[in-house]
């Protein structure tokens, strides 16, 4: 089975998604806030560190302060924003197309 191709941007975001069970929701609020996803390592709550939050409500809070809503307007999942882009791309090659054919 053919594995969907999804940007080298993506990946990481999809990975930290798996390693740290995060929700959509949540992966888009850190996209939102400009964090790294290699780094969300280091801000995971930890067994040994019981004064951090666990990372999803550390997200979920962070996003609450700086845009003053629990959760973004809506919600899309890295593989639905993948599609959106690969089809808003074809759109516009094929309007390039169109208007290459039209002025010759």
């Amino acid at each position: 089975m053919a594995k969907s191709k999804v940007s080298p941007k993506l990946q990481p975001w999809i990975d930290a998604r798996k390693r740290f069970r995060l929700s959509h929701a949540q992966v888009q609020m850190a996209r939102e806030l400009g964090m790294n996803p290699k780094k969300l390592g280091g801000l995971a709550n930890h067994k040994q560190q019981p004064w951090k939050a666990p990372l999803p409500i550390f997200i979920e809070e962070l996003y609450e302060k700086r845009f003053g809503r629990t959760s973004p307007e809506k919600a899309m999942s890295l593989e639905e924003l993948e599609r959106q882009r690969s089809l808003n791309k074809q759109a516009r090659r094929e309007e390039r197309q169109r208007k290459r054919e039209s002025s010759s």
